[in-house]
């Protein structure tokens, strides 16, 4: 492993255990706050953010195995391990999203409880604290391709959408506390069930991204179209016959088959498939594996063979 891959790896080492100190930081201010206070929103933002522990530590484990090198049971890699924590989280703000809804909806049905700008303040720490973990989680994840580091970005993401809802939602309770307004007092509960819904649609959308990881989805044309021009630019390649390409985690794997002069040799030919792996992995350090099929091309009005 290089130097710059050694950087990588405990740059994300970082972020994550950054992110579990600062979850269970977190979890332990709202739950006490929304509990001494009644804040029906501060307490289900707390048990998200337990949930988010749970998650991060899953985050974090996945994230160790994917960085093992590839053996004999596992020749590709690990890297879809990063996936599959992508895909608790994805599990975890699922629950997190129905409880919150859940009890938002029956704090409605109840008398509404007095807001504390203690609350609030918990809610404000909270908004700032989650806004910076996104931000600084969301760059190293993006950086070093991590699936796992990018999917415990966007759960601190819905965190920024549930502590922002819970500000404004007290906000509210304060002042129709302070005007007498009877139905801003049910701004707490009512903000609750609007955090439900935001991290329920960001669960949804990255459980569909870990879940297109898994079934091997090729990837997007704007990432495939630099390889297919990197392939084209060999000039002994007279025909592209097929190429994919998918994620494998932090990594792409990419198979491409090819047609070359039939009258080259064998050594020609390993020397071409040679180049085309150095030419892709060398413009994208994303790819870690590249393999190459060679077929036969013959000139126009020759037999054409290719498997």
């Amino acid at each position: 492993m290089n130097s710059e891959n050694e950087a990588a790896d405990r740059q994300s080492s970082l972020a994550i255990w950054t992110s579990l100190v600062s979850n269970i930081a977190l979890t332990i201010l709202k739950l006490v706050v929304g509990l001494l206070f009644g804040s029906q929103v501060l307490i289900a933002d707390g048990v998200h953010n337990a949930g988010d522990v749970f998650a991060t530590a899953a985050a974090l484990i996945s994230m160790i195995i994917s960085k093992r090198p590839p053996d004999e049971d596992h020749p590709y890699g690990h890297g879809k391990a990063e996936v599959i924590g992508a895909g608790i989280i994805a599990v975890v703000l699922v629950l997190a999203g129905l409880y919150m809804g859940y009890h938002s909806v029956l704090a409605l049905m109840e008398p509404p409880h007095a807001a504390s700008f203690l609350v609030l303040a918990a809610g404000v720490i909270s908004l700032v604290w989650k806004l910076w973990l996104y931000m600084y989680t969301m760059n190293i994840g993006k950086r070093t391709n991590s699936s796992g580091l990018v999917a415990t970005a966007y759960d601190h993401l819905a965190d920024v959408y549930a502590s922002l809802a819970a500000v404004i939602g007290i906000g509210l309770a304060l002042i129709g506390n302070h005007y007498e307004i009877e139905i801003l007092k049910y701004g707490d509960p009512v903000a609750g069930i609007l955090v439900a819904f935001l991290v329920l649609k960001l669960a949804i959308h990255m459980g569909r991204t870990a879940v297109d990881v898994l079934m091997e989805k090729n990837i997007d044309d704007a990432q495939m179209e630099p390889i297919l021009e990197l392939v084209k630019a060999v000039p002994e390649v007279k025909r592209i016959d097929r190429i994919r390409a998918r994620e494998h985690g932090h990594y792409i794997i990419v198979d491409v088959r090819v047609g070359i002069p039939a009258q080259l040799t064998i050594q020609e030919g390993h020397d071409i498939a040679k180049k085309i792996k150095q030419s892709i992995r060398q413009q994208n350090p994303l790819v870690r594996e590249v393999m190459v099929h060679l077929n036969p091309w013959y000139e126009a009005g020759a037999q054409t063979i290719h498997s």
